[in-house]
């Protein structure tokens, strides 16, 4: 049957639409949901039911999904809770991703050298670490869909600072690869050490420079315009990520880095219709993901991973078992508020995901010696950090004492309805019942006692509602709906008055 445009957005719909089905089980399990992607994309693409072999369209559609994903991941960053942790994770970020690299890629270097292992692949040292460089970097978005589908909250800051290193290690592993590409392309000039060192400090700081200029400039255009059309400002958000990712890349600095400090300086700023945009910048995050893992699972040969599997796996418990953990405490020596199972967990919590696939593919379209074997080699290993470590984020948060259950991270809803409140109202909702005690002062809403901060905006009478004013008359199991600035005084005037309170 012929692959027409039909066709091809019939298989595309379905794929997603089980996509979205199977990521039910992964939240109730505690799998990683994007794993589950991954394992339908290579499922439809067994046995060449969908035949999909162009490493250069995997790779664009990974760059796209990265400046969502980014963006996406900069904009839910608080600057108030990066802050304490912003030191430690540059240090990952960066000499983290680099130490993983050289630890890892010598290990790689010996074990195709001067063991029995592989007499298949004798990689040498650059190929070693190119093959180390390309799966450096860590991935933020399965290890907290897991965190959040078990409402675990982190101690001693671990979460902001897992998700600063997530966020922004990717450009590092990036510029390894790519001048490691450059290194090894035939009829290519390898650059030299002091250009290479420049053009790190090049990529880095016009990189970061241009992400938060050119979001500060955005989100003046976005406050000043006036569009008649409240959807246009979705568009506007979301052309202003490619924008700020591929000008920076235009002037060859590091756009993965701009679209995430872009996404950080936007996200932190006040701007119109800014709740509408988060959320549907949730909802993209969730469908680039999820194009990006089926078209990475259609992209790989299942008969190829049988051949890379020992070689593979070693590589991977190696990297799972001492090269992350080395990085992360030799990254960490200097600072001393981090105890010691803080960093056990975050050297767990190294978790390969989508980006060091679409780095893989990089070698590929290059044409690099090996080439094949190294982009086979990063999928086996993502998916064994995805099964190893990717179902044991929450468990080994507990383990090690890092974790506590926290019964306000699962939604609640008023009367039956969800509020959603900006993270700016620092607010709280409770309902209180109407008794007969609480009416001996007076049954107008006036005579009840509330404390100061306090505001009582609706009253749920039967399956009636109304918003109340200070003569409305009040009937016992009427139900109140207030907000207060003050929740303990609140418990502890219905308290006194004998009312039933729920905190919301």
């Amino acid at each position: 049957m012929e692959m027409t445009p039909v066709y091809i957005l019939l298989g595309a719909s379905i794929l997603v639409f089980c996509s979205i089905l199977v990521s039910k089980t992964g939240y109730k399990f505690g799998v990683p949901v994007l794993l589950l992607f991954l394992l339908i994309g290579m499922f439809a693409g067994a046995g060449n039911a969908i035949d999909f072999v162009d490493a250069k369209m995997a790779q664009n559609i990974g760059m796209m999904a990265l400046c969502i994903i980014l963006f996406s991941g900069g904009m839910d960053t608080k600057y108030s809770e990066i802050k304490p942790i912003a030191k430690e994770g540059v240090v990952l970020a960066t000499l983290g991703v680099l130490l993983t690299a050289l630890i890892t890629g010598t290990f790689i270097w010996w074990i195709t050298n001067f063991t029995p292992i592989s007499n298949r692949i004798s990689l040498n040292f650059v190929e070693s670490l190119l093959l180390a460089a390309v799966m450096s970097s860590t991935d933020s978005a399965t290890v907290f869909a897991i965190l959040r589908s078990k409402s675990v909250k982190l101690k001693q800051n671990l979460r902001p600072l897992l998700e600063l290193e997530s966020g922004s290690n990717d450009p590092m592993a990036y510029l390894l690869t790519v001048v490691l590409i450059q290194i090894l392309q035939p009829g290519v000039e390898s650059p030299g050490a002091w250009t290479i060192v420049g053009s790190f400090f090049y990529k880095f700081v016009v990189g970061a420079l241009l992400g938060f200029l050119l979001g500060k400039l955005m989100i003046k255009i976005i406050n000043k315009i006036n569009l008649n059309n409240d959807g246009l400002y979705m568009v506007l958000m979301m052309v202003t990520t490619f924008f700020i990712f591929s000008f920076t890349e235009a002037v060859r600095a590091n756009g993965y880095l701009a679209v995430y400090i872009g996404g950080l300086v936007i996200g932190n700023s006040k701007f119109v219709h800014k709740k509408s945009i988060i959320k549907f910048y949730d909802g993209l995050t969730w469908l680039f993901q999820i194009v990006m893992f089926l078209v990475l699972g259609l992209l790989v040969n299942t008969k190829d991973l049988g051949q890379i599997a020992v070689l593979a796996l070693l590589i991977g418990v190696f990297m799972i078992l001492f090269g992350r953990p080395l990085s992360v405490f030799l990254s960490l020596a200097p600072f001393r508020k981090l105890t010691f199972k803080a960093r056990l967990y975050v050297s767990w919590v190294g978790l390969r995901g989508a980006v060091p696939i679409i780095f893989a593919t990089y070698p590929v379209v290059a044409q690099i010696p090996y080439a094949q074997d190294i982009f086979n080699i990063v999928f086996f290993i993502t998916l064994l950090s995805m099964l190893v470590q990717g179902t044991t984020v929450a468990s080994s948060a507990k383990l090690l004492g890092l974790a506590h259950k926290d019964a306000e991270v699962k939604k609640k809803s008023v009367f039956g309805v969800e509020f959603d409140f900006s993270d700016e109202v620092k607010s709280a909702m409770s309902e209180v019942v109407v008794t007969e005690d609480s009416l001996r002062f007076g049954n107008q809403l006036m005579n009840i006692p509330i404390p100061e901060k306090s505001l009582v905006v609706m009253v749920k009478r039967g399956n009636h509602y109304f918003i109340p004013r200070g003569n409305s008359i009040l009937e016992e199991n009427d139900v109140m709906l207030i907000i207060t600035d003050d929740e303990e005084a609140l418990k502890k005037t219905y308290q006194e008055l004998g009312v039933k309170g729920y905190s919301v």
